[in-house]
């Protein structure tokens, strides 16, 4: 795709989450939505391969359903309350419609199973967008007005953590086991939200800060499947070594910073007397550390064959830019220390 095209387009939809993140009217924060969409389109379409334009059509269809399912939410909330304002949503009625519109665009369970199969069809640069950047306006949304149904919460982030770890088992598509992490870690978020929006925000972060990791370093060594993660040890031998505690620390297991986020919403749903929602949560959770076990398997404890054309890979000088990577695998690791301060700085 031509630059310019390109910047354009990462432009428009920088543009679109914006103006949703400064709309306090439905309309405006609708527009910033749709912009979103209609700018990463052309993104995902940009390699011409049936799979890619698959995906597109999938993901068009699905974010204009929700688009028009929260049109229809806050019109009714207009017609009901007399008012356009985000903070004037108090009806159950369009509270509720709101919560499953917002619920299917960023692909929350049940009404996920767009998601694993849209990111399988695109590239890792522009899955790493979908994952990480479209969350964000919709997030801004539902942290403006946290829907206080807290039953439809509960069950759509008690399904979303199983459904993410359950259907990552017997994957072996990279983007397919991404997508599915995705769905379980949005699960956490959701169910926390009604009781610590604070913490559902730094849970969104240290997802971001995560995802962004995984996906930097599946690009950097080309790797699609489990199979062809044998081969990074050729390439970046040093990045082989830190990538099985990225994916670890992905699952939530300590010492490392993906652990803060499910420790502190255990911590909080015990506090609300939610003990069965917490250990439902906390076992769904093993279910997803397992597939981040067998990814770090396939990374650390497997050779490829030793071949000619396998070994001197990484003599040569990559020209792709790490120091992202670094900064955000450093970032990945390292963060569990400074819990108390992350806490006291995200708390009002």
């Amino acid at each position: 795709m031509n630059p310019i095209v390109s910047c354009t387009l990462l432009i428009t939809l920088g543009l679109g989450t914006t103006i949703t993140f400064a709309s306090s009217h439905w309309f405006l924060a609708w527009m910033g939505l749709e912009i979103n969409t209609l700018a990463i389109l052309p993104l995902m379409a940009q390699y011409h391969h049936p799979r890619a334009t698959e995906a597109t059509l999938k993901y068009f269809l699905t974010q204009a359903t929700a688009a028009s399912t929260l049109l229809f939410a806050t019109t009714t909330n207009a017609w009901l309350n007399g008012q356009w304002d985000i903070q004037h949503m108090t009806h159950p009625l369009p509270i509720t419609l709101f919560t499953i519109a917002l619920a299917l665009k960023i692909g929350l369970a049940p009404p996920t199973i767009w998601l694993p199969e849209v990111l399988q069809g695109l590239d890792l640069i522009t899955g790493l967008i979908m994952s990480t950047w479209q969350k964000l306006a919709p997030f801004a949304l539902l942290l403006q007005i946290y829907p206080a149904n807290s039953t439809l919460l509960i069950m759509l982030g008690l399904t979303s953590t199983l459904i993410g770890g359950w259907g990552g088992l017997n994957q072996t598509q990279l983007r397919k086991i991404l997508a599915y992490s995705s769905i379980a870690h949005l699960g956490w978020m959701i169910l926390v939200l009604q009781f610590s929006p604070a913490l559902t925000l730094l849970t969104l972060f240290m997802y971001i800060i995560m995802t962004f990791s995984t996906f930097l370093v599946f690009h950097l060594n080309n790797a699609t499947n489990i199979n062809t993660l044998a081969t990074t040890w050729a390439k970046t031998p040093a990045l082989t070594a830190l990538t099985p505690l990225l994916l670890l620390s992905l699952g939530g297991l300590p010492p490392l910073s993906g652990f803060m986020p499910k420790w502190l919403i255990l911590q909080e749903l015990a506090k609300q007397d939610l003990a069965l929602t917490a250990t439902l949560a906390a076992l769904t959770a093993l279910l997803s550390l397992y597939f981040y076990l067998r990814l770090s398997y396939a990374l650390a404890l497997t050779m490829f064959p030793n071949n000619p054309t396998g070994t001197p890979p990484w003599r040569l000088q990559s020209p792709q830019i790490v120091y992202p990577l670094a900064l955000s695998i450093t970032a990945t690791l390292t963060l569990l220390p400074l819990t108390p301060t992350i806490t006291a700085l995200m708390t009002p």
